[in-house]
């Protein structure tokens, strides 16, 4: 998947907002406010949030992601452009959405779109 794919897939998910909070080229995906994905402006790849950190260190351990630089807690992780196939990332992808947005407050969940039909995570 490219940085022009990982933006059209998060566009689709309920409630998402793209930002650049950092300015030079960032996007910073968020769902309630909180973030889910983010791509620099080196563009070596995408950052997730996994749904604990030990998904984090099996994705690193497999060399399939490595420590997310700048959000070193709560189980991030960078995946880099080709480490994973494109169904495998746009399903990490949504999965890192509906952790951020299950974990937000019921009030603001109510405030959001129904999730994606048969979403897991």
């Amino acid at each position: 998947m490219t940085r022009e794919d990982v933006n059209a897939h998060c566009a689709t998910l309920p409630g998402a907002e793209v930002s650049d909070p950092w300015g030079g080229g960032h996007d910073c995906w968020k769902v309630g406010g909180k973030m889910f994905a983010s791509m620099g402006s080196m563009n070596s790849g995408v950052s997730i949030k996994c749904a604990d950190p030990g998904e984090a260190a099996m994705l690193i351990d497999a060399g399939r992601a490595e420590p997310a630089p700048y959000l070193t807690r709560g189980g991030w992780v960078q995946v880099r452009w080709g480490a994973m196939d494109a169904d495998e990332l746009r399903a990490r992808l949504t999965r890192s959405y509906l952790t951020v947005r299950r974990g937000l407050t019921k009030r603001v969940q109510a405030g959001l779109d129904p999730e994606p039909a048969g979403a897991t995570g």
